[in-house]
């Protein structure tokens, strides 16, 4: 749990920011339809899609939004391994024994969690047939249930190159959200998925491409961090020239000025020192922007 819930154990790290900057994006997303669901899916395991829906929800719950986070993976869930939490009682137990109306019984299978306003309802026991209770009635009720429970309900799905379970919930939901690791991802993989889940009748909203590392070698000690969402793809990087700015107008700044540079960086440095815990090799720029230009490009179908 320590190590996994950034958002909530280390609230000022650089990863922590990236987060907020995600559920702001989410929430302008979804502001003209007023969607309450997101339904998160990768192309396969082992690319952050349970990782960044945990700390999304943890995120958004640290907004006052009462969020409700859904493992929908009953065959390899994670989310009660991430929050620590007992899974005796989860979805595929209410699916399968729940016969009274889910406000009535729900209670029973939903967890409180150490953050406010955040509650899981983790995966439950491995059920010999996940696909077919996630297409039931049963199941189509409880989205419309929980999303009049909650502010936001979060559904941590399966890999869609692997099951089908991702794309029978997705037309039931919101929006859903792709997770793609950087240099692991294969744009035709992605392509089909969007393809599969918008035959179903779902909406792919976008893809958060995970796993980009930081440029350390190239920009020094910089002080001044640039994060951004580019249409489906999510980077974070140093800008040289603002930097540059920034050393340059302390030089030349008077002592109020100065000082504020001073602080600024002194907030930087603390930023430095966390990335460490997730020191990765040197990114080629032009190669990550060139990515993630097609990765707009794919979302906005042109």
């Amino acid at each position: 749990m320590q190590n996994e819930i950034i958002t909530f154990t280390s609230p000022k790290a650089s990863a922590s920011e990236i987060f907020r900057t995600l559920r702001t994006n989410v929430q302008f997303m979804n502001v003209s339809s007023e969607q309450k669901s997101i339904l998160f899916t990768s192309t396969q395991a082992g690319e952050g899609k349970s990782w960044i829906s945990a700390n999304l929800a943890i995120t958004f719950a640290q907004a006052g939004k009462k969020v409700i986070l859904v493992d929908t993976d009953m065959r390899r869930g994670r989310q009660h391994e991430i929050f620590e939490l007992p899974n005796n009682k989860g979805l595929s137990n209410y699916l399968i024994l729940s016969t009274k109306n889910p406000k009535d019984e729900l209670h029973e299978y939903i967890q409180k969690t150490a953050i406010d306003n955040l509650y899981v309802m983790t995966s439950g026991i491995v059920p010999p047939n996940p696909s077919e209770l996630l297409t039931s009635k049963k199941m189509i009720d409880l989205i419309k249930t929980l999303e009049e429970m909650a502010d936001i309900v979060i559904f941590d799905s399966t890999p869609s190159t692997m099951v089908t379970d991702a794309m029978a919930i997705s037309r039931y939901v919101g929006s859903t959200l792709i997770v793609a690791s950087y240099k692991k991802t294969k744009m035709e993989t992605l392509k089909q998925i969007k393809k599969n889940i918008e035959n179903v009748g779902g909406k792919v909203s976008g893809i958060i491409l995970n796993r980009t590392p930081a440029n350390k070698k190239e920009y020094g000690r910089s002080y001044y961090y640039e994060s951004s969402m580019v249409s489906s793809g999510m980077k974070w990087r140093r800008n040289p020239k603002i930097s540059q700015g920034f050393r340059r107008f302390g030089k030349k700044a008077s002592e109020e000025e100065e000082l504020k540079v001073q602080q600024i960086k002194q907030k930087l440095d603390e930023v430095d020192e966390k990335q460490k815990i997730n020191e990765q090799k040197n990114i080629n720029d032009e190669e990550l922007n060139g990515l993630l230009k097609q990765l707009a490009k794919y979302i906005d179908n042109k």
